[in-house]
């Protein structure tokens, strides 16, 4: 094809790229790209955080709350709504909080693990933010949404990722992460916790893992495990393949000490091979 004069490689023809034969071009630098700068920054090993883009910070969500209370038009039903964000923000604020803890003790003792999110709002911005106040780098892979779904703005420059394929997105999740951590959220964060767990209870993903559900009281009411337990539907030997907390003290020491005996334990086994 030509273009002012000239004859264009396909790989610069932007008319193909959109086509759908320009489909596996497409996914293959979804995949690459992101390959390239891990590299470039020396990115090895990750922390993610999965969790909704709808959860309001602590001030956000006291915000709506006090504007709705003045309001004399305000239906109950809303108020009822923004006070339900006010209680759910705990889980904004605690996020930050864990990010900011975990950075920091990655920074400490010398560790490279980088602090990832889904790049959005939400919790999702609350692990970026937590890592920034720790003055630690932080990434963010973002889908493109037609809705909530906008990068924020305390991912790092050079590690803010916008992706199309939700299932490229999702290996890059998994792919350098060492622990998962999963905050109350809804069908996105209940697919991308499933396909984890699936995946570790199957032995595709062979590395040790810490996974963390946060939130006991949240993650009992969506999902009984213990009936999948009963009725046959997974064993009772799955249920070791995650912890749930309920508190950033707890999760912080669950991390910590997941990563630091994994660690130990990768160690070990290079030290045995010939």
């Amino acid at each position: 094809m030509k273009k002012n004069g000239k004859t264009l490689y396909s790989f610069l023809n932007k008319d193909f790229l959109s086509t759908r034969e320009g489909r596996a071009v497409r996914v293959l630098a979804e995949f690459n790209e992101p390959e390239y700068r891990f590299k470039h920054f020396g990115i090895q090993d990750t922390i993610v955080f999965f969790g909704s883009a709808r959860t309001l910070s602590k001030a956000k969500a006291t915000e709506r709350v006090k504007k709705l209370g003045r309001n004399p038009k305000t239906k109950a039903k809303e108020l009822e709504q923004a006070t339900r964000d006010l209680e759910m923000s705990r889980y904004y604020e605690d996020a930050v909080e864990l990010a900011k803890r975990i950075a920091q003790w990655s920074a400490k003792h010398k560790l490279k693990y980088t602090l990832c999110s889904g790049g959005g709002p939400g919790i999702m911005e609350a692990a970026n933010r937590g890592a920034k106040k720790a003055g630690a780098s932080s990434i963010g892979l973002n889908i493109r949404l037609p809705f909530e779904q906008e990068a924020n703005p305390y991912i790092s420059d050079h590690l803010n990722f916008e992706f199309h394929y939700f299932f490229v997105r999702k290996f890059w999740f998994v792919y350098l992460a060492k622990a998962i951590l999963i905050f109350p959220g809804g069908l996105g964060t209940l697919d991308e916790m499933m396909e984890v767990l699936t995946l570790v209870q199957t032995g595709r993903i062979t590395k040790k893992m810490v996974i963390v559900l946060y939130g006991r009281s949240f993650w009992s009411q969506v999902l009984n495990f213990d009936h999948l337990v009963d009725t046959g539907m997974i064993s009772a030997a799955d249920l070791k393949l995650f912890e749930i907390v309920d508190s950033v003290d707890e999760a912080y020491a669950v991390v910590t000490k997941g990563l630091s005996r994994n660690q130990k334990a990768t160690a070990n086994k290079a030290l045995l091979k010939p």
